[in-house]
């Protein structure tokens, strides 16, 4: 069983949240629900939760303080956020789970069923996160937080050569030969990437165009990268290839 707290200033809500988990995730039980944030502080430390559901934006301490004031101690979190694009894809960037209001209940479960896998914040992903919503100005940051088995790696989107699909996995594909295999489909890295120097080529795979060395064309199309591997190039991505760089 999960012990979890929810700290949302919203009533509402909170109440849809724990009538969502009594629902469909009976392995959680709700041992407090807080509406102010100085109230969740001492209920996370009265109750010392194995999950808590904290929302951003709040009156007098925001997520990232109430955090702060209890940062000796180890929980799983998710946010539960109403935000726009942008940070949401801050969240992605992160690795850091969240639930968009209003909260879907597939969603949910999965979010829970992440917890249950034993996946621990670390400092490192809520700094990264804290750094984006800090500096709205910056677009996108120049690092990326991939979750693996045993805890999160970060990597320099410049040193991403290439992404490839494996199944409902993606293999990201190193500078110094080194890959790492998140639980994520390629789509879902596209749509986080694709607004920065990647650009999917072939249904398997998406590249960092920064690494492309050469480009040869044909009824085989296909690309040499920095590391000398070769990747397909699809019929349906070439012209959208050529077109990005303005090749003849």
């Amino acid at each position: 069983m999960l012990r979890a707290i929810i700290i949302d200033d919203e009533p509402n809500a909170v109440g849809l949240l724990v009538l969502r988990l009594s629902q469909h995730c009976p392995q959680v039980e709700v041992v407090a629900s807080c509406t102010g944030s100085q109230k969740g502080i001492q209920a996370i430390l009265d109750h010392r939760p194995d999950l808590v559901f904290l929302d951003i934006e709040m009156p007098q301490l925001n997520g990232f303080q109430v955090l702060e004031a209890v940062s000796g101690l180890s929980f799983s979190l998710v946010f539960v956020t109403a935000y726009d694009k942008f940070a949401l894809k801050a969240f992605r960037y992160s690795a850091v789970d969240y639930l968009l209001k209003p909260i879907d209940t597939q969603e949910l479960v999965q979010a829970v069923g992440r917890v249950e896998q034993q996946r621990k914040l670390v400092p490192e992903q809520l700094e990264h996160l804290r750094q984006q919503f800090s500096n709205p100005g910056k677009t996108f940051p120049d690092r990326i937080a991939l979750p693996y088995q045993n805890g999160v790696a970060f990597v320099d989107l410049k040193d991403i050569l290439y992404c490839e699909s494996d199944d409902n996995y993606t293999k990201f594909h190193l500078a110094d030969n080194q890959y790492h295999l998140v639980t994520k489909p390629l789509r879902d890295i596209q749509e986080l990437l694709e607004e920065r120097d990647f650009q999917r080529v072939h249904r398997q795979y998406l590249i960092n165009l920064n690494h492309i060395k050469k480009f040869v064309k044909g009824e085989g199309s296909y690309l040499v990268m920095s590391n000398s591997q070769t990747i397909p190039v699809s019929r349906a991505q070439k012209d959208r290839l050529m077109e990005r760089f303005g090749w003849l």
